[in-house]
């Protein structure tokens, strides 16, 4: 096998090589036999004249080549006390006869489907039944509130919804089905149908003409069989919040997805076929369409589908009882997942039940992972913790450990290296490359490799100004950091979340890495907040470790020393707070924006895919306390 420096550069300087022999990995109806098309730059094209079934790599050709009777999907719900396993031949029956219950509702290839599920089985299967007749989904995460799914409604205009009664968070019951009636009462587009999962927990009423069950949309139903797509076809849509409150619509390629999602889960995550993979996250989420089903499935692997949380369901030995009882190899998560076990658990006393032979790597991405969080599950689990960084446009990682190719020396607070395929570089203001130390702006230069974002759903013209404008020929990711002298990316923090202090330059990445390093805290987050003198000063805010007895104050003064310690006094950081929580989306991102938003007394609107409302109203009260968020309003 090549080493990682020679993969890495015959990926840009000869990506047509690289990227046709990793297609082989799929199975084709028409192989391609042009690799990227480059005729209308900046859209960028891979194996645009391939011809292919995702579904059929995910499924079909595993029950032919011999796994039939693998489990491919192991359904995890400590919330509903149910274990569940699916083989990969039950799994494509069920598939196929809820793919023949759409066609059979008049779904066809090219149109919208809307799936609003919970963590159950019955959510992947919609997925992939999509992909069966080259129906193109959409996964709004269950629970979204009505005004964000109407919205959706309105861009990807579905033919059908896939909706539940209800979904789970703990012990709560939250209905879905009245949500969904009252988007569809707000959207302009009208869906023809909707089918609906009742769950024991909770029967839905259903709108006669309109709603039908699951059961109902599949009694007597003739399976259906894979439909033929282009390579470029869209296998699925995926919004992404927008900084105008209209949401963006990610378009996912078949073509150029399967192949990244096969090379990655060899190459990135040492995988191999017939092993357990699990990602701890939601099909909401573009990590659980990447790596809850599409990747693991397309490459043979057993998935895990877990509908609990870090902790409280019921403890935070959660995900070690996990890992023992279905022998997962390998664990994607978020930082924010581990640094709520810490807080619960600081000992990590849980996992002293469990006995975890087959657990061999931890991967985590979706925040930035500061080294103290790196450390404690280093020393807890005596494995590699491996930091990865991508996002919801990529749709796997821009830079990683790839242990499956060359296993690098870890760097606390950085993902490694570029993965092969992205030629990812630090600029300055002036768009020259930065070869020093020094934060800049990352950006991936075109055309990226594929399973990336070809465009926004119905918006081109957004799409290039959104990520292309910046500079020209490079893809703007949005986050600032900088690269060392053996190539190692640190991602600091978002742009806009450099702050400038009296003409300096500084991140609140690096803030926050020192206050995490204190022994009492859980985690925190670093805002910049305007001031008359300084343009901005950082404020921080922190949550403390279960069982702490020290004062705030006395916590406070020790985290204002370290930061001038470390920092110096040039981050004029003197401000902090002691919080019970902070405010996450349901993935586990700290809403930083927001609270930089009530901390200067500005209207702010409320976040989509906030986890708990009611924490803002905590940080309102204590900003107040420190002076700030005299006028901060929400709005709905």
């Amino acid at each position: 096998m090549a080493d990682y420096q020679s993969l890495y550069q015959l990926s840009l300087e000869n990506p047509h090589q690289f990227w046709q022999e990793a297609s082989q990995a799929i199975d084709w109806y028409e192989k391609p036999t042009k690799i990227l098309d480059d005729s209308r730059p900046p859209f960028y094209r891979w194996f645009a004249d391939g011809v292919l079934n995702t579904c059929y790599n995910a499924l079909d050709r595993h029950v032919q080549q011999g796994r039939a009777d693998q489990a491919a999907l192991i359904y995890d719900s400590p919330v509903t006390n149910t274990v569940k396993t699916f083989s990969y031949r039950e799994l494509l029956a069920m598939v196929a006869d809820f793919a023949g219950a759409l066609v059979a509702q008049g779904v066809q290839k090219g149109d919208r489907v809307i799936v609003y599920m919970p963590m159950v089985p019955e959510a992947v299967i919609a997925m992939l039944a999509c992909a069966r007749i080259g129906a193109i989904h959409s996964v709004v995460f269950g629970g979204f509130a009505a005004r964000e799914l109407a919205t959706r409604i309105n861009d990807a205009c579905p033919k059908l919804i896939v909706s539940a009664s209800c979904g789970l968070e703990g012990q709560r019951v939250i209905p879905y089905k009245p949500l969904l009636d009252d988007a569809i009462a707000q959207a302009t587009h009208q869906p023809e149908k909707c089918i609906i999962l009742q769950r024991p927990q909770l029967t839905a009423d259903l709108i006669a003409g309109r709603d039908i069950t699951w059961q109902e949309a599949v009694q007597g139903v003739t399976p259906a069989e894979c439909v033929p797509v282009a390579a470029t076809d869209p296998l699925y849509i995926l919004y992404t919040s927008g900084t105008t409150g209209i949401p963006k619509g990610v378009v996912r390629d078949n073509g150029g997805h399967a192949v990244a999602m096969m090379w990655s889960m060899r190459y990135v995550y040492n995988m191999q076929p017939g092993e357990v993979y699990w990602a701890a996250s939601d099909v909401g989420w573009v990590v659980g369409h990447s790596y809850i089903v599409y990747a693991p499935l397309l490459y043979g692997c057993t998935t895990i589908l877990y509908e609990g949380k870090p902790v409280g369901t019921p403890d935070p030995g959660a995900f070690w009882r996990v890992i023992a009882q279905h022998q997962v190899n390998v664990l994607f998560t978020a930082p924010t997942a581990f640094r709520a076990i810490k807080k619960e658990d600081p000992q990590g006393s849980f996992l002293e039940k469990y006995n975890l032979p087959s657990f061999r790597t931890l991967f985590l991405a979706g925040e930035r992972c500061d080294p103290d969080t790196l450390f404690w599950a280093q020393n807890l689990l005596k494995v590699p913790v491996i930091d990865h960084w991508w996002q919801t446009e990529t749709g796997w990682a821009i830079a990683a450990n790839c242990l499956g190719i060359e296993a690098k020396p870890v760097k606390a607070g950085s993902p490694t290296t570029p993965v092969p395929g992205f030629n990812v570089q630090c600029l300055d203001e002036n768009g020259e490359e930065i070869k020093d130390d020094r934060i800049g702006s990352i950006m991936i230069k075109l055309p990226m490799p594929p399973g990336c974002l070809m465009t926004l759903w119905n918006n081109d013209e957004r799409f290039v100004s959104s990520y292309l404008s910046a500079y020209e020929g490079y893809y703007l990711t949005g986050d600032a950091g900088y690269k060392d002298s053996e190539n190692y990316l640190f991602i600091m923090s978002r742009i806009d979340d450099i702050i400038n202090v009296a003409g300096h330059r500084l991140s609140t990445g690096g803030m926050e890495e020192v206050l995490a390093s204190h022994p009492d805290v859980a985690e925190c987050a670093v805002i910049g907040v305007a001031d008359q003198l300084k343009g901005e000063i950082p404020l921080g805010m922190v949550v403390l470790k279960a069982g702490v007895q020290r004062s705030d104050a006395e916590i406070v003064k020790e985290l204002v020393q370290m930061v001038r310690d470390k920092i110096g006094p040039v981050a004029s950081f003197k401000v902090a707070t002691v919080v019970k929580r902070l405010p996450k989306t349901r993935s586990g991102k700290i809403l930083r924006g927001t609270m930089k938003k009530i901390a200067e007394g500005q209207t702010y609107r409320m976040p989509a895919t906030i986890d708990d409302p009611t924490i803002l109203d905590e940080i309102e009260t204590s900003l107040e306390k420190l002076g700030y968020a005299a006028k901060a309003t929400a709005s709905s």
